[in-house]
């Protein structure tokens, strides 16, 4: 039972789909399909039943999926570990993200890269540069929120984050004595990411709240600057949990009370597969994909 096999099968499984493993693992649909059916073969069972909009794994595949998901990935960071250590991964990696992302996130990932010998160079950058950086052949990695939409690009989910709306306590204190909590976050003063508001809008949909004449009285587009500023004592907004966790332990931040729910983010690591031809950025792909996957720390 080769890793091959028992990596396109995870793959399949996590995503739920043949043609999505495929872009994810840089193969053919056909390649694909053959390792499940050898895997199949080799188990004696069926571990996937087709479906007119993916598959649906097996109760065999849940098994599986759980005796060698977590395993696999280990035993993957290994082999590139021991791939960096005899390969000549020296150089300067060029990764490209969100700037409040790549500083509370991304960072914490870093040591062991920097242990092997790769030098890190950091850019900071909006979706659609993040794109055209990578494309251009000036960075290796890139870190969105917004997963590959150009077919040059591949792309793989590395984190989802809860999306909390917060301000300090004596604001919180303020709309939750409010009678209607919508018309309360229109007298308070808010904090955007930019004037299209799509975190902010996707929060206030998910809860149901119509603020029509909604109008952000600050723009940035770090979202530490934000932060800093509802720490304050001004405004509110939304924000990742990864940003807002240890200000809400601390007191400095609360939570505004979600009607219906929070919702959430995702973060996606970019890549073009002529850049894997380079070790140390297959070298740092793979670490990084593993570290994130399995920090505990991160929401």
């Amino acid at each position: 039972m080769s890793l091959v096999r028992l990596r396109t099968f995870i793959e399949v499984y996590r995503q739920g789909s043949i043609s999505g493993a495929a872009r994810a693992l840089n193969l053919t649909q056909p390649a694909v399909s053959q390792h499940i059916a050898g895997l199949e073969v080799a188990v004696g069972r069926q571990l996937f039943e087709r479906l007119s909009n993916g598959v649906q794994p097996t109760s065999a595949a849940d098994d599986l999926a759980a005796d060698v998901g977590d395993r696999l990935d280990a035993a993957e960071a290994a082999l590139s570990a021991a791939r960096a250590r005899s390969q000549d991964v020296s150089g300067v990696l060029q990764i490209i993200g969100h700037a409040d992302f790549l500083a509370e996130v991304i960072v914490d990932q870093l040591p062991p890269l920097l242990q092997a010998g790769i030098r890190v160079h950091l850019h900071t950058g909006s979706a659609d540069l993040i794109t055209q950086m990578l494309l251009e052949g000036h960075c290796d990695l890139g870190i969105s929120a917004f997963g590959a939409t150009d077919k040059r690009l591949k792309s793989e989910l590395i984190l989802t984050t809860d999306v909390l709306a917060v301000a300090a306590p004596s604001v919180v204190q303020r709309l939750n004595a409010a009678r209607q909590l919508a018309a309360a976050l229109l007298d308070q003063p808010l904090l955007a990411y930019n004037l299209e508001l799509p975190l902010i809008n996707h929060w206030l949909e998910r809860n149901r709240l119509q603020l029509p004449t909604l109008r952000p009285a600050m723009v940035g587009q770090d979202l530490r600057t934000l932060r800093n500023v509802l720490v304050k004592g001004m405004g509110w907004s939304v924000l990742p949990q990864y940003l807002c966790q240890h200000q809400i332990a601390s007191g400095e931040l609360m939570e505004i009370a979600a009607p219906q729910g929070r919702t959430q983010l995702n973060y996606y690591l970019l890549w073009t597969p002529s850049a894997l031809r380079q070790p140390r950025v297959a070298h740092a792909r793979q670490a990084l994909l593993w570290r994130l996957r399995n920090d505990p720390g991160q929401s």
